[in-house]
């Protein structure tokens, strides 16, 4: 009993000197890589000045906020201005908008940029593989402002290109902007139209990695693209598949995929069209500019925050379960 009582200190002070040792070994290799942490510096600042400094404004979710009394000096209330916005009419319609559109937007942005993908790999030309990507990833340069009039300019009730298009083959004209329901396949539509030829680059960029050692042996074995696609690009592909996955899952309860842009400028403020088109995102900054009540907008923004936080985490979980080599942690 007395060894194995002398051998605990020992096994201290073993673990002390380890640590001791691993800082040690970490503060030579920060010293010998410091350009690469230099490099690092700019992205790492902007993400504490943007990203967590703003997390004490979350306290404002629980007062009513005064700005002559400032932060720390309004008034606690609790959770009243999450009552104010659960008890609201609007609070089932902009979550239940938000959520059907960033669950439909994300799994046909993936299936479709995917198949982009694959398509692009396929075409055997470097020219013609570069003019394709090129043509695709336009329209993620232009902003939402400039999409509110090209969408405008299609969907106009008087002279409209696609109502033009309906009355010359007998079709009544319709009035898209006080119609909500064909919202809710327009709002999609524009959005994959604008976002899916940037994600697909991102998996072409994780195809060429894939070693051409696999597609040689196809090859000899007589396999067809479609097999090629099939059984090595796909299921080599479903890492990174994953991880996209996962850090979208973060901003399922943002607008747009946390691009709120789309749903604030393409109805172009139609309050008719609110009942598809509001999101959480538009609702805050509508009510932040219309009633100017901080408190409630800090509120709903800490309830997005919160939810997407633990979406990621159960999501990261199953990922997991089924393979610990793609999940993020």
């Amino acid at each position: 009993m007395n060894n194995n009582m002398s051998a605990i200190p020992a096994a201290q002070k073993g673990g002390r000197r380890s640590g001791f040792l691993y800082r040690v070994i970490f503060l030579q290799e920060m010293v010998k890589r410091w350009p690469f942490y230099l490099m690092l510096l700019p992205g790492l600042l902007y993400i504490i000045i943007f990203n967590y400094l703003p997390m004490f404004g979350a306290v404002i979710a629980f007062k009513d906020y005064n700005p002559v009394k400032g932060v720390w000096g309004s008034e606690w209330i609790g959770f009243k201005n999450f009552e104010f916005f659960f008890k609201s009419d609007a609070a089932w319609r902009v979550t239940f908008n938000t959520i059907f559109y960033n669950v439909v937007i994300l799994v046909l942005m993936t299936a479709i940029a995917v198949m982009f993908a694959i398509l692009l790999q396929e075409t055997g030309s470097k020219v013609r593989t570069g003019i394709y990507k090129s043509v695709m990833l336009l329209p993620f340069f232009l902003s939402w402002v400039v999409g509110e009039y090209i969408v405008y300019a299609l969907l106009n009730p008087d002279q409209g290109l696609v109502n033009s298009i309906r009355i010359f083959f007998g079709f009544d004209p319709i009035n898209w902007y006080s119609e909500p329901i064909y919202w809710r396949f327009i709002m999609p539509l524009a959005y994959l139209l604008k976002q899916v030829g940037y994600t697909s680059v991102i998996y072409v960029a994780a195809i060429t990695g894939i070693s051409s050692d696999y597609y040689e042996a196809a090859e000899i074995d007589g396999a067809s693209k479609w097999q090629k696609a099939k059984y090595i690009t796909i299921p080599l592909l479903m890492p990174v598949v994953f991880i996209m996955l996962l850090l979208s899952l973060g901003k399922i309860f943002n607008g747009g995929l946390g691009d709120w842009g789309a749903f604030y400028n393409l109805p172009r403020e139609s309050g008719i069209l609110f009942s598809t088109t509001d999101v959480i995102d538009t609702y805050v900054f509508r009510s932040l500019r219309t009633v100017n009540d901080i408190g409630m907008s800090s509120a709903v923004g800490l309830y997005q925050a919160v939810v997407g936080l633990v979406l990621v985490l159960i999501s990261n979980y199953l990922v997991k379960k089924y393979d610990s080599d793609s999940s993020l942690f």
